[in-house]
């Protein structure tokens, strides 16, 4: 059965929704039928940071490509703002890969600047934006850098803040620090947070961590094996100033307890070894 969920409706705030899912599915047709993703129900509140986790290959990216409008969903219905998803990106929608997406040929400065001047954002805005992002992210001594010159870290910094001076207002993360080590996870985690706060943008983060879906996270979706459904909606109740000195905390464990519990069997039936558990 799919779960809705509203955060601040669970607080006895009207709610607000930013972006909303109904009946979602996804079905790949091809020499074998996938039925990839769904049904989804779901609403992200205005300013809601959320987190999807669930077994390898059960929809997550399939469920971020439809959100955004990358992808057409089979049935159900998209909104953001109020306004239907069909078929391409709203504008006020910023997307992060986790493959590094930076231009190699180009400037950190340059591939900060490149979406605001194929929008033909006026030339003194551009260098306002990129002089913002690129001190934001902690890049401004890198600025004249090309991307081989700057750690895995460094150039999903880039990527964030190319998504950032387009002042995104739904800002959607498919497994942005997946390739990193655990120390800069938690780190890059921290800039996120920070970036959440101070835009004050909707997001939803796509990962297979359980600790970085717990510490970043208002909420977080937990879905089954394909095709993905949330299965439970968990709140994690942390201040919004938090950052990544929370996984020392005792509720922090037991979130991600939660989380795996739910997991466990979802990724066995995913593998299809359900019956080597003991």
């Amino acid at each position: 059965m799919a779960v809705v969920h509203n955060l601040a409706a669970a607080r006895g705030v009207p709610p607000a929704p930013v972006a909303t899912l109904r009946g979602v599915t996804r079905v790949y047709d091809g020499e074998r039928r996938v039925e990839a993703l769904g049904p989804i129900d779901l609403d992200l509140a205005e300013g809601e940071f959320f987190a999807v986790v669930g077994p390898s290959g059960c929809g997550k990216s399939t469920l971020l490509d439809v959100l955004s409008g990358l992808s057409r969903p089979t049935s159900g219905s998209i909104t953001f703002e109020g306004r239907p998803v069909e078929g391409e990106v709203p504008d006020g929608v910023g997307v992060v890969f986790q493959e590094d997406a930076s231009f190699a040929w180009l400037t950190v400065r340059d591939n900060v600047a490149f979406g605001l001047r194929r929008a033909g954002v006026d030339a003194a805005e551009i260098a306002r934006r990129v002089d913002y992002a690129v001190g934001f992210m902690g890049l401004a001594d890198f600025a004249a850098a090309y991307p081989a010159q700057l750690s895995g870290g460094m150039r999903q910094r880039v990527c964030i803040a190319r998504t950032l001076v387009m002042r995104p207002r739904l800002i959607l993360l498919d497994e942005p620090f997946g390739a990193l080590d655990q120390q800069t996870r938690l780190l890059m985690g921290d800039e996120l947070l920070r970036l959440w706060r101070e835009t004050g943008a909707t997001v939803l983060l796509i990962t297979h961590a359980l600790d970085e879906a717990a510490m970043l996270s208002d909420r977080v979706g937990v879905m089954s094996a394909r095709p993905g459904r949330f299965i439970d909606l968990v709140e994690t109740g942390w201040p919004r100033d938090r950052d990544s000195r929370i996984v020392s905390e005792s509720r922090f464990g037991a979130l991600t307890g939660r989380l795996w519990s739910n997991l466990r069997e979802e990724s066995l039936r995913a593998m299809g070894s359900k019956g080597a558990a003991a």
